[in-house]
């Protein structure tokens, strides 16, 4: 008998020591974990970015902008190529939490082709060509910062604005929304694949940890700030077959969001990473900027 406890023991202190290593490395590492900036392997090079102009597009500007805390930003600063449907409008794109701003042009050149806009590439502190570590504070401190950008640059200072955002860049686009809707210049905030919270994601996309999320100093609480939005209106994405993000956080957001106008668009087969890709994707984006914009004319051939 006590060779047998002996053995069932092995397995409790494994699981034990396991929920150690797991408590440690959310504690100590959960930067590594919540912000995996070097994935994929040389996403933090001059060779792992790519630039616009691999995609076909020529009319952009490679920046490098300052955060009132000190770290130096990249961005991508890309122009409509169809000047005939070109209007005053900046799409504000923040990405998820893996990569770059390179990984994403070719959503930008769909829509600077499509809807005649500019389009404002962010890069987060610490990835791609960044400066800095990134943390949730800072951040939404560069959120902030490439929206005054926006808000100050001669050519895009009396531009209406929309806020894109996937997963983690929604996130980081409901707070920036919630804090500047009062301007008048946000027409409009998507959301594509975000979470509740960052707490409330660890069980599906953590599953070791989820007993001991509460250890989690990176919270990302969407769900508190996204009712504080009141006068922008939002469309949310979500890909019905997410991975990471389980689809019940979209649900959750749309049923507590106080927006005078929300929009719900659902695709039956979209993942996480690829619900972008799903038919009629572009199609409800094109509608949801026309409509923010008061209706003004785009290509919607896509």
């Amino acid at each position: 008998m006590a060779s047998l406890i002996s053995w069932l023991r092995i397995p409790v202190l494994a699981s034990s020591g396991l929920a150690a290593v797991a408590s440690a490395l959310l504690y100590w590492k959960q930067n590594e974990i919540i912000y995996p900036r070097n994935l994929p392997l040389g996403a933090r090079t001059e060779e792992g970015v790519p630039r616009p102009n691999r995609f076909g597009i020529s009319d952009y500007e490679d920046l490098r902008i300052p955060t009132p805390d000190g770290e130096t930003l990249s961005a991508f600063f890309i122009r409509p190529s169809n000047k005939r449907i070109a209007k005053r409008l900046t799409i504000l794109m923040f990405h998820g939490n893996a990569g770059n701003i390179g990984h994403r042009v070719p959503i930008a050149k769909v829509m600077e082709e499509h809807i005649g806009c500019n389009v404002f590439m962010l890069e987060y502190r610490g990835y791609g060509l960044s400066t800095g570590t990134p943390n949730e504070d800072g951040i939404n401190i560069d959120a902030q910062t490439a929206l005054d950008y926006i808000r100050s640059n001669e050519e895009t200072r009396n531009d209406k604005i929309i806020i894109y955002g996937e997963s983690l860049g929604g996130a980081c686009g409901v707070r920036l929304v919630a804090n500047n809707q009062e301007a008048g210049d946000i027409a409009g905030l998507i959301l594509v694949n975000t979470f509740t919270s960052i707490k409330k994601l660890i069980p599906s996309a953590f599953p070791p940890a989820r007993y001991i999320a509460g250890l989690c100093h990176q919270y990302w609480n969407t769900e508190e700030i996204l009712p504080q939005i009141t006068k922008i209106p939002i469309i949310f994405m979500s890909g019905l077959r997410d991975e990471i993000v389980p689809p019940s956080h979209m649900r959750d957001l749309y049923s507590i969001c106080r927006a005078p106008k929300k929009i719900w668009r659902e695709f039956a087969n979209g993942m996480h990473n690829d619900t972008i890709a799903e038919p009629l994707f572009f199609d409800y984006v094109v509608q949801f900027v026309q409509e923010a914009l008061g209706g003004q004319k785009m290509d919607v051939r896509l």
